[in-house]
């Protein structure tokens, strides 16, 4: 019997939760996917030495800010990466634009333009973009023009219905981020696999992209435990950490497949408009605040990288 990761790998398309060099040559994944909090890690990879020690004197002597530098190397950490991977490497684009739709598209588009600069087609990128409305709108108009987007942050139907009408074309809800917070909103200290309320999340939207013909990837992100990643198996597409990766790895037991297309309960379609979405967020207190938390978090780590940087320089 194979391993639970090399079963899961034939049902999911398995993509590695990290900015590290090393961690990805070691499990293959498909794809990966960054954030700045990722990126952080990268400079205590040894393997991402040179090219940052490289990134940086380039910086240097270009006369680069800490901030400017900082986009750069973002860019070609997830540049090195497409050379460890067969399919795409998300880049996020600022926190501190997640309310701004335009600012967005404009540093999206630097984004890819920097790839491309560097032998890098934009069909192997993905643009992360926090889920708000104004997130949601700078991918429709990206999208329009041919680049494809990752919504991150997601926590509700709400925003899943709105990025599947902007035809986004990828969506990462966060199970154990929504798990965290009914834990402690209920007092509880676990779930079974089935009554998880990340897990119920991502299989509701799983199954009405799929009852509604929707194309949008669904990327389920954000695991605490193997049993959250199983009891998704099938789900088009996991992004899992280098720990949790281990785990399953390791284990060798039948593994069920959970969510299918042939399987999804049938969802009557939604009609999504701005005032809609806002009021199905105002409604619910666990999508508004872990959306504002994730957002915080990562333009804190955001502002750490640039501070890092600004002592490389």
């Amino acid at each position: 019997m194979t391993s639970v990761l090399d079963q899961l790998r034939g049902m999911t398309v398995v993509v590695a939760d990290t900015g590290e060099v090393a961690a990805v040559k070691r499990y293959g994944p498909v794809d990966c996917t960054t954030n700045p909090s990722l990126v952080l890690a990268a400079f205590k990879d040894p393997a991402s030495a040179d090219l940052i020690a490289s990134e940086v004197a380039k910086g240097r002597a270009a006369g680069l800010s800490a901030e400017a530098l900082t986009e750069t190397l973002t860019v070609a950490i997830g540049a090195e990466l497409t050379k460890l991977v067969p399919g795409r490497v998300s880049t996020e684009v600022d926190a501190c634009l997640s309310f701004d739709t335009a600012a967005s598209v404009t540093r999206a588009r630097a984004i890819i333009a920097d790839y491309v600069a560097r032998g890098i087609n934009k069909d192997r990128i993905l643009i992360k973009l926090a889920a708000t409305w104004e997130g949601i709108r700078a991918a429709e108009i990206l999208q329009s023009e041919g680049i494809d987007c990752n919504l991150t942050l997601l926590f509700s139907m709400a925003q899943a219905v709105a990025c599947a009408d902007a035809k986004a074309f990828l969506i990462s809800p966060f199970v154990g981020r929504i798990t965290d917070w009914y834990k402690k909103a209920e007092g509880v200290d676990s779930y079974e696999p089935n009554d998880d309320p990340g897990v119920k999340s991502v299989r509701r939207i799983y199954d009405y992209y799929k009852s509604n013909g929707i194309n949008t990837v669904v990327m389920g992100a954000s695991f605490r435990n193997v049993d959250q990643i199983k009891a998704l198996a099938g789900c088009d597409n996991l992004t899992i950490a280098p720990k949790l990766l281990d785990e399953l790895e390791n284990e060798v037991a039948t593994l069920p497949r959970i969510l299918s297309p042939d399987a999804a309960r049938g969802m009557a379609a939604v009609k999504m408009d701005e005032a809609r979405f806002r009021w199905d967020m105002n409604s619910d207190a666990m999508a508004t605040e872990k959306l504002a938390e994730g957002i915080r978090n990562f333009d804190a780590d955001h502002k750490k990288l640039i501070a890092l940087v600004a002592e490389q320089l």
